[in-house]
């Protein structure tokens, strides 16, 4: 998936994450074997007063159904069987549903027609890095539960230099129809016109190809998503870090029903406990994403 979604940033599929890592080994750098957010999940206990809240045709059966485009990594993805789909986004809505004393059911789907299957029932709940917009709130209750923005990744020890607000001169791998090629443009342009060397933008289709030509040192940095920025450097086997911090972030938001806002009050509720109680806390620190966490989950934010 390298095309850019309206109102969700394009990331580093699975297929993309096996290339990343062939890509690794060919620059000369092994390649980790360790699935980042490896180890086990995080359990959470069923909360009597929030179950209570589920509608009763909801929780017949035990389970809420999730639609989800397995393919975007690290926040939901197939893990190495090709049927289990696994990631940050995954753990934390499997918890969710546990606060509710149901099970998460995941059915993978296309991205495009998740919301669409929220409305006609087919699924009950959406789950895939739905950046929350006006659009989506027209169609569905969106339930706010992180927040993603763009991360800068160099080579490990930064030996260019790079520095975020003055990358003039320097050499920046993207992903070709992502928001960050509109973003290192800006900067580009802005250097031309304080009389700097511009910056050297190199677009890729695909971001492994990305990633590879600043482990290679081909390139000096790139921006990506925060969560695929965490996910090169956690497969490079230390050879790329993080310069600084996320920025421009935008929430992600759950995908309920139009109809249901008690359900929605439900799903809320049950990321708000999971905060309190810090499992949260766990799953985000476990996948390596807590500087996307909130503290505040909110329906229609």
């Amino acid at each position: 998936m390298f095309q850019l979604h309206p109102g969700r940033r394009a990331a580093l599929g699975v297929a993309g994450a096996a290339v990343l890592l062939l890509s690794l080994a060919a620059c000369g750098e092994e390649e980790s074997t360790e699935q980042p957010g490896g180890g086990p999940s995080v359990s959470a206990s069923a909360d009597t007063s929030l179950a209570d809240k589920v509608p009763a045709a909801i929780k017949a059966d035990g389970k809420i159904v999730v639609g989800t485009d397995s393919t975007y990594a690290p926040a939901e993805f197939l893990d190495s069987d090709g049927k289990t789909v696994i990631g940050f986004d995954v753990e934390l809505f499997t918890a969710v549903a546990a606060k509710l004393g149901l099970k998460a059911e995941f059915v993978s789907a296309p991205f495009g027609d998740i919301i669409s299957g929220v409305g006609s029932g087919k699924y009950e709940v959406g789950v895939s890095s739905f950046t929350i917009n006006d659009e989506r709130k027209q169609q569905a209750n969106m339930v706010s539960y992180f927040q993603v923005g763009t991360q800068w990744v160099t080579k490990k020890g930064n030996p260019a230099g790079i520095k975020i607000d003055d990358a003039c001169g320097k050499k920046i791998a993207v992903q070709k129809d992502t928001v960050q090629v509109e973003d290192i443009q800006k900067r580009s342009k802005t250097c031309a016109g304080a009389g700097k060397k511009a910056i050297t933008i190199e677009q890729f289709p695909g971001q492994d190809a990305a990633t590879a030509a600043v482990v290679s040192g081909k390139d000096d940095a790139m921006l990506a998503d925060y969560p695929v920025g965490v996910f090169a450097v956690t497969q490079s086997n230390d050879a790329l870090e993080l310069l600084d911090k996320q920025y421009e972030a935008a929430p992600y938001g759950y995908v309920v029903g139009k109809d249901q806002a008690a359900f929605a009050e439900a799903v809320r509720d049950a990321t708000k406990a999971l905060i309190a109680d810090g499992s949260y806390k766990s799953v985000l620190d476990k996948w390596k994403v807590a500087d996307g966490a909130i503290t505040d989950p909110a329906i229609n934010p």
